[in-house]
Formats: C-alpha cells, sequence, structure tokens
C-alpha cells in the first residue's frame, strides 16, 4: 500500500518554478512547452488535431 505524505512549507520556503526555467535553455523550455501543449491537445480534443482555416479579408480599390 502507498502511504500518504505530505510535506506543510511556508511560501518563503518554497522553492522557485521561475529560476528554475531560468536556468534551463532557451530549446529545453521549448520541448516541454510542446509536451505540454502536446498533452493538452490529446486530452481536449482526444488527438484530432487539424489544421485552423486562416481568413484574409482585403478591401479592393474601387475604380
Amino acid at each position: 500500500m502507498i502511504e500518504k505524505v505530505v510535506n506543510r512549507k511556508k511560501i518563503t520556503e518554497q522553492s522557485s518554478d521561475r529560476a528554475y526555467w531560468l536556468s534551463r535553455s532557451c530549446q529545453e523550455r521549448i520541448d516541454a512547452l510542446e509536451e505540454i501543449r502536446t498533452e493538452y491537445n490529446t486530452w481536449r480534443y482526444n488527438d484530432k488535431q487539424r489544421f485552423q482555416r486562416v481568413y484574409t479579408i482585403t478591401k479592393r480599390k474601387q475604380g
């Protein structure tokens, strides 16, 4: 059986996520972001990702 463990810390004692990510290279941050995006899209859209349509409306000159 797995034992539940809870650690209580004051806010001032918590480690900084910002400091961790600033210590990572740009490529590592982008890779982590892509992994999170992929996981979210798989959960949200059941892995049915499609390209979005892009419409451009331009005003034509008269005359």
